[in-house]
């Protein structure tokens, strides 16, 4: 019975895969929609500016200002 049920299993996986697949396939078509205005790309210093040092800097704020909090809290229990 586990034979069967790895079988379904598997057979549902790669039909959803090949059905994400096959709807995905407009959005790799090189032709360009009516009013698309894609304006001029990114360098490789601002795409890892905008999605790896931004983040880890709104998360190193946000730490930093939850930490300020907890401190200032446990002062108080002290006091």
């Amino acid at each position: 019975m586990d034979k069967k049920n790895a079988l379904r299993a598997g057979a549902v996986s790669a039909g959803t895969a090949l059905m994400m697949l096959l709807m995905t396939s407009p959005a790799l078509a090189l032709t360009r929609d009516d009013g698309d205005d894609p304006g001029k790309g990114l360098s490789i210093g601002e795409t890892l500016g905008l999605y790896v040092a931004l983040p880890i800097v709104i998360f190193l704020i946000i730490a930093g200002l939850v930490m300020v909090g907890d401190k200032s809290r446990k002062q108080q229990n002290q006091g």
